[in-house]
């Protein structure tokens, strides 16, 4: 508990560090998915979405995204319900990756609201949206949303955690009873933003479901699915002591890239059968509070709340191997971030003053700054999509 509490306090005084003296940038395998390679995948043509998390009413911001990557603000939507915060979090009230999240094969776009318990689906015209419905997510403050195929699943974080699926028919969501499943967390665990669970989502064939416990047990907990999408009744559990496993995306059928806020790292796993994880590479970045990550090609980009910097790595060998390229400075507070479906732009969200910022990926891994935008309402905000 009390290697928990020092963590907790660690990325608490990184964070307020970064809010008072970090550099604004503005005057100088994430994102959508499903494109064609030109910035045209069905449903979102050149537009990102951000969600606000506001706790008075979560709004998602839309965004059209010129062909040098510049945004412009082109739309609010209200997503009827409320955002959340929690206990001891600073620049990222869900401390999650995932919270809005695109369905390429259905064009809907699902949003979590944590503080109503619920997830939002509207469905997606270029940079337009329209809202389909609102479901209950089945627990807890909602914090993580994926999707395969007509199969999604929600991450509630409160409680102990849980997992609640749905099945996608006719362009909506349709909760299955059978599959809610708790993962006996610690409820009374604190700080909650170390100690509730980070993400959910699939490995890349989708037969199996991945939640990052963070502080509150240092695993990954691993869900088999069975043919109909139904997760067995227990997950598989891989301890990593001290590693505090956040954030994840896919590498290939059966791994994924790890952001590591225990360690401040990056690390390669294979996804066994059976359920269990083994490490196949390990890259520190040297940052404070490293804890959501970005794919894009051969490239990785680990967000560092505590030092206001994205990590560049590249991989190599299926994963096996990372090489760190360097720093980029964002706006304070560096929290989840989305790549343009033709893979030239970045946008990362930082919390501390609810601020986007847009940045090109050169072709040697380095990001340019190309300026930034105020998301009204999104100062501690998380949740992001790009087309």
């Amino acid at each position: 508990m009390q290697k928990i509490t020092r963590l907790a306090v660690a990325v608490a005084t990184a964070l307020a560090a970064a809010a008072a003296g970090a550099p604004s940038t503005a005057a100088a395998y994430g994102g959508a998915g499903g494109g064609d390679g030109d910035g045209h995948p069905r449903g979102g043509r050149h537009a990102v979405f951000v969600q606000t998390d506001n706790p008075s009413g979560n709004q998602i911001v839309a965004y059209r995204r010129a062909d040098d990557g510049r945004l412009t603000p082109v739309g609010t939507y209200d997503t009827h319900g409320l955002g959340g915060v929690l206990g001891g979090s600073v620049a990222d009230h869900l401390a999650s990756q995932g919270s809005l999240t695109y369905d390429p094969d259905h064009a809907l776009l699902y949003a979590v609201n944590a503080g109503s318990d619920t997830v939002s689906v509207f469905s997606v015209d270029g940079d337009r949206l329209a809202l389909r419905q609102v479901v209950p997510s089945g627990g807890r403050f909602p914090v993580s949303i994926t999707v395969h195929d007509d199969t999604v699943f929600v991450l509630n974080a409160l409680n102990g955690g849980s997992i609640q699926g749905y099945t996608v028919r006719n362009g909506h969501l349709h909760q299955e009873a059978g599959w809610q499943r708790p993962l006996g967390l610690d409820p009374n665990a604190t700080p909650q933003f170390t100690n509730t669970p980070g993400q959910v989502g699939f490995t890349g064939d989708g037969s199996q479901l991945v939640v990052t416990t963070k502080a509150n047990g240092s695993s990954l907990l691993v869900f088999n699915l069975n043919r109909s999408g139904a997760p067995a009744a227990t997950p598989v559990a891989t301890s990593l002591p001290g590693a505090v496993p956040f954030a994840f995306v896919p590498n290939g059928r059966h791994g994924l890239f790890l952001a590591e806020a225990g360690t401040n790292a990056v690390a390669t796993f294979t996804i066994h059968r059976d359920g269990t994880a083994t490490q196949e590479a390990f890259a520190a970045t040297g940052q404070a509070a490293t804890c959501w990550i970005v794919g894009v090609r051969d490239l990785l980009y680990a967000s560092n709340a505590g030092s206001s910097t994205l990590t560049g790595l590249r991989t190599a060998d299926r994963g096996r191997q990372l090489t760190v390229l360097g720093n980029t400075p964002t706006d304070p507070g560096t929290v989840d971030a989305a790549v343009s479906s033709n893979g030239h732009y970045l946008y990362a969200q930082t919390g501390i003053n609810g601020i986007l910022d847009e940045f090109a990926v050169n072709r040697d891994g380095s990001l340019t700054a190309l300026g930034s935008q105020t998301v009204p309402g999104a100062a501690g905000g998380e949740g992001i999509v790009a087309f």
